[in-house]
């Protein structure tokens, strides 16, 4: 079977995962859906690959969606945001830490392996900066796939039962692709098409959203277009990018990596109990509502939390600037601390 039958296998069964989970009325269905049916797939080594060559087309969508939810409102209360800003550090310490004891003491995982593992944020620079110091690889890529899928579904739970918060209704938001002009058409594209080389030279994480939220942030703000990119070609984005999350896990079987995978769920529990931990004492702190607080310190992606803010109603700015931050801090300072504890051993 090629590669292209593979990937066309991966994202019929992801639209059909898609289509499953909106009808249960799950979170962010059309993500979360193809998350799902693709990592089980995987997992049951059904013929899938990840379709990577979409992945440069849908993540500006994405950018230019997260972007018109920015307004001169939501900026002029970024002035509260400092308090969240400053506990971060402590807050990626003891998260860090503690799952680093855990894939240590627990796991048995070498130095290098347990600490690249234990990092909450940045799978791609992780994986390759926990190679270069001589860390298994393999491991630190399903710790990271299993903590984001893991983290995911956990803040869904969590929302629903504990803050009884649900989605947006998808109804009242949807934008059909004859709802919005030919000028918003052309402002819309510009965003996507030069937000990617500003994300480029800012070197923002996520390069791709983040270029283009950044623009489409500032023609909202402007005024100069006022609609979000149409529903259908959001639907495909992210349908897209929960086939590509689930397929991380191909040509893994349980049998093989079901240790380790137990393992990076086990370590993304204790991220989210700290996470809980710290989002109350940063709310009562700082007044920022706990369901606010808690996404913006769930140790997620980048993308995968900036879409469940928006799928939440909640404040879709915040929520990124402080996961923008958070891998800035662990991809920088990452590599700095393991030298640090490595030269004491």
């Amino acid at each position: 079977m090629t590669p292209l039958m593979k990937q066309t296998i991966a994202l019929m069964l992801g639209l059909l995962s898609g289509f499953a989970a909106f009808f249960i009325n799950m979170p962010l269905a059309w993500m979360l859906g193809p998350m799902i049916g693709c990592t089980a797939a995987a997992l049951m080594q059904a013929p899938i690959l990840a379709p990577m060559r979409l992945r440069p087309w849908v993540m500006p969508v994405i950018g230019v969606l997260l972007g018109s939810r920015i307004s001169v409102d939501v900026l002029a209360s970024a002035g509260g945001w400092w308090v969240t800003i400053v506990v971060l550090i402590p807050f990626i310490v003891v998260t860090a830490s503690a799952s680093y004891v855990y894939f240590r003491k627990l796991g048995g995982y070498d130095r290098a392996t347990a600490f690249f593992s234990a990092m909450p944020g940045g799978l791609t620079d992780m994986i390759i900066l926990g190679g270069e110091a001589g860390g298994d690889e393999r491991r630190i890529s399903l710790a990271h796939a299993t903590r984001v899928l893991i983290v995911i579904c956990g803040v869904v739970l969590f929302y629903n039962r504990f803050l009884g918060v649900g989605s947006e209704q998808t109804q009242s938001t949807w934008v059909g692709l004859t709802a919005i002009s030919a000028w918003d058409w052309l402002i819309l594209a510009g965003c996507a098409v030069f937000g990617v080389p500003i994300g480029r030279l800012l070197r923002l994480p996520a390069g791709q959203i983040m270029g283009p939220m950044i623009l489409s942030g500032l023609a909202h703000i402007i005024g100069i277009v006022k609609v979000a990119p149409p529903s259908l070609i959001v639907i495909i984005a992210l349908v897209v990018i929960g086939t590509i999350i689930g397929c991380r896990f191909v040509g893994s079987t349980l049998r093989d990596v079901g240790r380790d995978i137990i393992l990076g769920a086990g370590s993304a529990a204790v991220m989210i109990v700290v996470a809980v931990v710290f989002a109350i004492g940063v709310s009562a702190a700082s007044g920022t509502t706990l369901s606010e607080t808690f996404l913006a310190f769930s140790p997620g992606g980048v993308v995968e939390m900036s879409l469940l803010a928006l799928a939440m109603g909640q404040d879709v700015t915040y929520v990124t600037v402080m996961h923008l931050i958070r891998i800035f801090l662990v991809i920088f300072g990452a590599a700095y601390l393991y030298r640090l504890i490595a030269s004491r051993h």
